[in-house]
């Protein structure tokens, strides 16, 4: 876990930067789930999302923020939350998330500085650097979380998700 100091040190963005931001965009295991990854002998898998990460999704995309989900792998169980919660950009099976999270944004028009992205993993740290604010939840590993501005106070898979989404909402008003 992060230390709580660097928590406290992360967790100071102006307001300003929140209200620029126009994306949204995040991993998703270990950021809208725990991490874990249930894998039945049938070969299909189950993964827990939150309903507080999906409120604050919806209120967000209700705001006019783009979101977008960047994984790493590909899993049937994330496609169903997406279409369930209407994510419109949704890139699974990408190692390579600097590079998906800068076409999208050059596709949807938008600068390094309207993006967040979130996420918890070494693949996730080019990210988060280059986000305007990168947010990260306190189990992430070592690299993912000195690349970030914000570590979320709530855990990964319970509310880290919300929380941001809050903070951009807030700004925006």
């Amino acid at each position: 876990m992060l230390e709580s100091k660097t928590n406290q040190r992360k967790s100071k963005i102006a307001r300003a930067a929140w209200a620029r931001i126009r994306l949204f965009a995040m991993d998703v295991d270990g950021i809208l789930t725990d991490g874990t990854v249930t894998l039945h002998s049938d070969g299909t898998e189950a993964k827990t999302f939150s309903t507080l990460d999906g409120m604050g999704l919806v209120r967000c995309r209700n705001a006019g923020i783009a979101l977008a989900w960047i994984s790493g792998r590909a899993s049937v169980a994330t496609d169903l939350r997406a279409a369930e919660l209407k994510i419109p950009h949704v890139v699974q099976g990408r190692a390579d998330k600097l590079v998906a999270l800068q076409e999208l944004a050059e596709r949807l028009g938008l600068s390094a500085a309207e993006v967040c992205y979130m996420g918890d993993d070494d693949i996730d740290a080019p990210a988060l650097q280059w986000a305007g604010i990168g947010a990260t939840v306190s189990t992430a590993m070592p690299a993912a979380g000195a690349a970030a501005d914000y570590v979320a106070q709530r855990p990964a898979g319970r509310g880290a998700v919300r929380e941001v989404c809050d903070h951009i909402l807030a700004a925006s008003r």
